[in-house]
């Protein structure tokens, strides 16, 4: 089932591709398993098998934008050590290829058609609550997988997914360890305590001891370096009350978007495999065999039960649930289409066996009227052509910047203002200034010592900046008044825990 999705199919769930912790570890360890290879192509062996340099950079892609997702747009992709990455991607690849390993040696398996099953039924590929193959296309490609290598990481994850829980669901604990837990559970410890507590008000302090205090230590006594910036800020959002939709377009778009929708057919099967134990005429002799059986009054489902090779939906009487147009294999699909409800198939001939087919259910293609649409569509036109202007803006803003003695003619040029900021230190401030590029920017030697307007700052897919600075605070003393009172209670507070001490 779902050959176009098994032909092309990859990977969305991204949480569970990367990271998996192996049991056998604990035991072998690493060394036990891994051994180097003299092929460069390849990163390590795990029980003969390879891992190649390329499924690594691909793990360690995946792991960067990961921690991208993670901690959001103001994280500085810098600080992520690409040596630790990598090392970490490399026991994922062996953690995740001994479970593997370890589950064919167990001979755990999941039919082709339980695959098919999970993937109809993930919401992540459901649009109103339907499986929905361009959506499924869509997330797929979106992680940079072909729909091959979806299906082979699903079908693995399932069977490493087995060998986890039965690995799990073996454990034990001996009686000496129940009792060693109990006693330390049960254990109760008595101790005694003596709270001194300083006594500040018996402490004195005199304005010359402060005053001393102050001068003998300046150097805790400093502003922090700040700058103040201008800014010019380019925002996607701004540019939607900026475009027009076209008509003629959007009926267009209409057009396509309802081509889309289709009728949603629940079908039933009886699966007789091809493989090395039973030849393609076996296999169709027995699936004839069904339809005398069916002749005879006997129920598809309970035949089903009986005697299909489908294990994924034999249990369930043959039932595969509702599905749309580009899901199955073109022969079924073509049969299940030209079935009325409740008609049976004759045998019919796929990559997996023979099947005999029953049409249990329809539901007709719900298309949506232009006006309510309408919103959506225009939306969506909008966005191709922010996107596209708002591309230009940010060229036009990096050269107007690059060529400009300051901000005022980039802003002029690109209809924008110039903003300023707040002073902010190093260690950053609220909104935009907490952004590490913005930081380094800001601090760069370019911008802060020799005045140049600073490149084209990428918050977000939807915001880039660029800054200047307008006022340079340099550290200086702080005014012995603004800080006596704190030093004095500095004092106190010394002076009394040394009392208690003594």
């Amino acid at each position: 089932m779902l050959q176009n999705i098994r032909d092309n199919s990859t990977g969305w769930i991204s949480k569970i591709i990367i990271g998996l912790i192996v049991v056998l570890l604990s035991f072998t360890g690493f060394e036990a398993i891994l051994s180097s290879t003299s092929n460069s192509n390849n990163a390590a062996k795990v029980n003969g098998e390879e891992i190649t340099l390329d499924a690594l950079a691909e793990a360690k892609n995946l792991q960067r934008r990961q921690l991208l997702e993670q901690f959001g747009k103001d994280f500085d992709a810098d600080l992520i050590d690409d040596a630790l990455l990598s090392e970490a991607a490399l026991k994922s690849l062996i953690s995740r290829k001994l479970l593997v390993q370890a589950a064919d040696e167990s001979d755990l398996a999941f039919s082709s058609a339980a695959i098919d099953q999970f993937i109809l039924l993930a919401p992540d590929f459901q649009i109103d609550g339907k499986f929905n193959a361009d959506r499924f296309d869509q997330v797929v490609r979106q992680m940079g997988y072909s729909r091959l290598q979806f299906r082979q990481m699903i079908e693995q994850e399932m069977r490493t997914g087995q060998l986890r829980a039965g690995i799990s669901g073996s454990a034990f604990v001996t009686e000496q360890e129940a009792q060693a837990f109990a006693r330390l559970e049960r254990q109760t410890r008595d101790f005694a305590m003596l709270k001194l507590e300083p006594k500040l008000d018996q402490v004195t302090v005199t304005d010359d001891e402060v005053n001393a205090y102050y001068n003998d230590n300046t150097a805790e006594f400093m502003t922090t370096e700040q700058v103040v910036v201008e800014y010019i800020e380019l925002e996607k959002s701004d540019f939607f009350d900026q475009v027009e939709v076209d008509e003629t377009e959007l009926k267009e778009l209409y057009e396509a978007e309802v081509a889309n929708l289709s009728e949603q057919r629940r079908a039933a099967h009886i699966l007789i495999e091809v493989n090395d134990d039973v030849s393609d005429e076996q296999a169709r002799q027995q699936a004839e065999q069904v339809i005398e059986r069916l002749n005879a009054d006997e129920e598809f489902a309970a035949i089903a039960q009986d005697i299909s090779d489908d294990i994924g939906s034999a249990q369930q009487g043959g039932d595969l649930g509702f599905a749309a147009p580009g899901v199955y294999e073109p022969e079924f699909e073509d049969v299940l289409y030209a079935l009325e409800k409740d008609q049976v198939s004759e045998p019919v001939r796929t990559g997996y066996g023979w099947h005999v087919i029953k049409l249990l259910d329809v539901i007709a293609a719900d298309i949506p009227t232009f006006a309510s649409l309408e919103d959506k569509l225009t939306q969506s036109l909008k966005a191709r052509q922010v996107e596209q202007h708002f591309v230009e803006a940010v060229k036009d803003l990096e050269g107007f910047a690059y060529e400009s003695a300051d901000l005022q003619q980039p802003a002029n040029e690109l209809g924008l203002d110039v903003k300023v900021s707040e002073p902010f230190g190093r260690d950053g401030a609220q909104g935009l200034f907490a952004n590490r590029k913005v930081l380094e920017a800001a601090f760069s030697t370019e911008v802060l010592e020799e005045g140049a307007n600073s490149m084209a700052i990428e918050l977000d897919p939807e915001t880039t900046l660029v800054l200047r600075v307008k006022e340079h605070l340099r550290p200086e003393p702080i005014a012995f008044a603004e800080v006596s009172e704190q030093i004095k209670e500095r004092l106190i507070a010394q002076r009394a825990i040394e009392q208690v001490n003594s």
